[in-house]
């Protein structure tokens, strides 16, 4: 009797790899969790980090661990999805694997990739020892440690010209970023610690927001740009617009023919695309964005998206470029997600995969908090400003945060800071001596 012939092997479920786990990559995987794949989520972080609060980790009103989520915690229940530790270095799209920096490789059937962008310090990348950037979590505690620290030095500082560069603060970039952070810097100088020190007055703290172009948030229509100027300089923040920076050292950042001596830089003026981005081989834009198709893949390559701030796309119904805010990244996460969801039933099923949509994005509006009960926002074409568009800032914050702890430490923090001016995260963790002394350093 002839053996039965071997049953062919089963068709293997395919593989998604998704690289980062920001708003786009995590949202890509959530939308894949009914899907018939095996999915693999990369990230170099083990957490989910709110990036909008991001300032708040730098001036002391939260912790870290506030605005972020173990991103296992996020898909223990996601039983097609895994978790790797590890970060990409390169990608192979011909022979479908992603290179990673410890000699490994991943396989893929689709690849996502949403590792987003770095600071940028246009070409002057020795800057950056000088004047660090929010990109992360590891940032966030330099920028906080480096303002605490100043006011320690300044206790301890006799000489009335040094302790005014060690008490002059100058963060670079008009943006939200930047405004949220100056104002920041701003409230805790003169509301929240000035009954704590004995020798100095916290009050004579100089906050300097420099940006090159015209007007500051220019995004935002020039009505909102003139109320933001006006409620910083109103909390005594120096707004200096049209002042390009040329150099920066341990000592002060010059513009042009003008000094300002310094002891503290911090910049929010810039961004590039993950040079990750380079390894693809597809054409970029000026910020090294990956310029993709309207279904958010890359040329020639259909199983490869690219989400967030590393995709450059213009809106599918408006034509407009898609901003790298928040928002954008989530929608573009769950559109590839559930792309990708309906691609793969369909093949499951033996059906005919169908054209794809394009993307679209939905503009829900733009936010940018200044201080206590001051804000600008574009609600559906309709600017508005002051305690309602802080207080919205404030509810869409919380709303979009991921864990219902999360959501209520934060609000509770809030409440205390608003009702107390206390800011309870001031801790300088590292040992400081050292810094100290280098702050203290000639002018």
């Amino acid at each position: 009797m002839n053996a039965a012939p071997d049953k062919p092997a089963p068709h293997p479920r395919p593989r998604v790899v998704i690289l980062g786990g920001g708003f786009a990559g995590l949202r890509a995987a959530q939308a894949l969790r009914s899907a018939a794949a095996d999915i693999t989520l990369i990230d170099r972080n083990n957490h989910h980090l709110f990036q909008p609060l991001l300032y708040q980790v730098a001036t002391a009103s939260l912790s870290p661990a506030d605005i972020a989520a173990p991103i296992r915690q996020i898909l223990k229940k996601q039983r097609n999805a895994r978790v790797l530790l590890a970060e990409a270095a390169s990608i192979d799209t011909a022979r479908r694997v992603v290179r990673l920096s410890d000699g490994g490789e991943e396989p893929f059937d689709h690849l996502i990739i949403g590792v987003g962008a770095r600071n940028w310090y246009f070409g002057r990348d020795q800057w950056a020892a000088h004047a660090p950037g929010l990109k992360d979590a590891a940032d966030a505690l330099a920028v906080r440690e480096k303002f605490l620290l100043s006011f320690e030095a300044a206790e301890r500082e006799p000489d009335a010209g040094r302790r005014r560069a060690i008490l002059t603060f100058v963060v670079i970039g008009g943006g939200p970023t930047g405004v949220e952070l100056a104002g920041a810097m701003a409230e805790i100088a003169r509301r929240a610690i000035p009954r704590e020190f004995r020798r100095i007055d916290t009050t004579t703290a100089r906050i300097i927001l420099l940006e090159g172009g015209p007007r500051l948030l220019d995004a935002f229509p020039e009505h909102l740009s003139a109320r933001a100027r006006r409620d910083l300089e109103a909390m005594g923040v120096e707004v200096w617009t049209d002042s390009r920076v040329t150099s920066i050292d341990d000592h002060a950042v010059t513009i042009g023919e003008e000094r300002i001596v310094t002891r503290n830089v911090f910049w929010a003026a810039g961004v590039r695309a993950s040079p990750l981005a380079e390894s693809l081989g597809v054409p970029l834009d000026r910020a090294g964005r990956v310029m993709v198709g309207n279904d958010l893949s890359i040329p020639g390559h259909p199983n490869v998206f690219v989400v967030g701030d590393l995709a450059c796309v213009n809106d599918a119904k408006s034509g407009a470029p898609v901003p790298g805010v928040a928002p954008a990244a989530m929608q573009m996460g769950t559109f590839v997600g559930r792309l990708l969801a309906r691609e793969i039933a369909a093949r499951t099923r033996g059906e005919p995969v169908l054209s794809r949509p394009a993307f679209v994005y939905r503009d829900k509006g733009n936010l940018a908090t200044i201080g206590r009960a001051r804000a600008v926002g574009v609600i559906a074409g309709r600017g508005f400003a002051g305690f309602p568009a802080w207080a919205l800032w404030l509810a869409i914050h919380i709303v979009y945060l991921i864990g219902f702890r999360n959501r209520v430490l934060v609000l509770l923090q809030w409440a205390w800071a608003y009702f107390r001016y206390e800011r309870g995260a001031r801790l300088i963790t590292q040992p400081s001596a050292e810094r100290v002394a280098k702050l203290r350093g000639g002018v």
